[in-house]
């Protein structure tokens, strides 16, 4: 069900069929590994709050799970979906559309565990440290450890979960405990979650400063953060088949900062209608959307595009970086009718 990208450490993408309706399985759900996942033993695990707190805690599964449950639907998406498709090439892992799935996810409000040590005034930034390490030139081997700013990290979205559709994470997706950021690319949700460090000064590691940044002409332009608005076609591939007259199409549109305003579909190079949104669209997951468009036989070019209530809309060429994060441009895919 998955399409393995990297072996070295495994990194694999779901198919788009499967990122239909509310959740996608978890077999079928992406892989994103920056090393290789670490086995942990949960009677063993313990997290660690400390830096600048008032009461520097250790907390095990039991005590974590000891705190008000939350269970929250969270599309995550990966920095670098869709850079195979970028003109020129970007380095890094090559995911097509892919790196990207909705799960249900249980756990407790990161806020409540802050609160339980006690967050003191000159705190700036939490720094999240996974149990998974490696070596990365010019670096040795250090651990994978991504930072929120204090605020984002004190509302009421992040997680610390230990479920996913209803069953223990899988190793692959951070088991034992992973941190959960809706509405943010998925490098914010640290798996396999082992330290949370409260500090004073902007945390400069590896992963924040040298990775996981928007570059422009050598130079830093922002970090990657909030989700960009996508959409994508899910009932049919690029080279389908399919005959004359009327044709469902059906996806899903998704935007961290908004809710999705509208889909539009476009089956030549100047109209586009509109798609119906089905159910309620918010912030940080998917909805779905379809619609009935007529085809008249040969190649047709179908395109697809969203638009949040921000305004943000996707646009026709990727807004191309140095790194290949955050390539939301248009989907289209040919189908040959006849």
């Amino acid at each position: 069900m998955l399409r393995t990208i990297t072996t070295d450490p495994w990194n694999a993408e779901a198919s788009l069929a499967s990122l239909r309706g509310e959740c996608t399985p978890t077999a079928a759900f992406y892989v994103r590994n920056n090393f290789v996942p670490p086995v942990i033993d949960p009677d063993r695990w313990r997290l660690a709050v400390r830096g600048a707190v008032a009461r520097p805690i250790e907390l095990d599964l039991a005590m974590l799970r000891s705190l008000p449950r939350v269970e929250r639907r969270v599309t995550l998406e990966c920095a670098g979906n869709g850079r195979v498709l970028l003109d020129p090439p970007a380095p890094g892992t090559q995911w097509g559309l892919g790196a990207a799935g909705t799960a249900l996810f249980a756990g407790v409000r990161l806020a409540d565990v802050l609160d339980n040590a006690g967050v003191r005034p000159e705190a700036v930034e939490c720094v999240f440290t996974g149990a998974d390490r490696g070596a990365v030139p010019d670096h040795g081997v250090v651990p994978f450890q991504r930072s929120l700013p204090i605020d984002v990290a004190r509302g009421q979205d992040p997680l610390l979960v230990w479920e996913m559709n209803g069953a223990p994470l899988t190793r692959d997706h951070g088991f034992p405990v992973r941190l959960i950021v809706p509405g943010w690319y998925a490098v914010a949700s640290v798996k396999w979650l082992t330290d949370i460090e409260l500090v004073e000064q902007p945390f400069a590691g590896h992963f924040q400063l040298d990775r996981y940044v928007y570059v422009k002409d050598g130079v830093i332009v922002e970090p990657v953060s909030t989700m960009r608005v996508r959409s994508l076609i899910t009932s049919h591939s690029d080279g389908d088949a399919v005959r004359p007259g009327l044709l469902r199409i059906e996806g899903v549109a998704w935007s961290g900062a908004h809710p999705i305003e509208r889909v539009e579909v476009s089956v030549d190079e100047d109209t586009w209608v509109a798609a119906r949104i089905e159910g309620v669209s918010r912030a940080g997951v998917t909805v779905g959307w379809s619609a009935d468009v007529e085809l008249t036989r040969g190649s047709r070019r179908i395109r697809v595009r969203a638009t949040d209530a921000g305004g943000a809309t996707q646009p026709a060429r990727a807004d191309w970086n140095e790194l290949g994060y955050g390539n939301n441009a248009i989907q289209e895919v040919t189908l040959v009718v006849g």
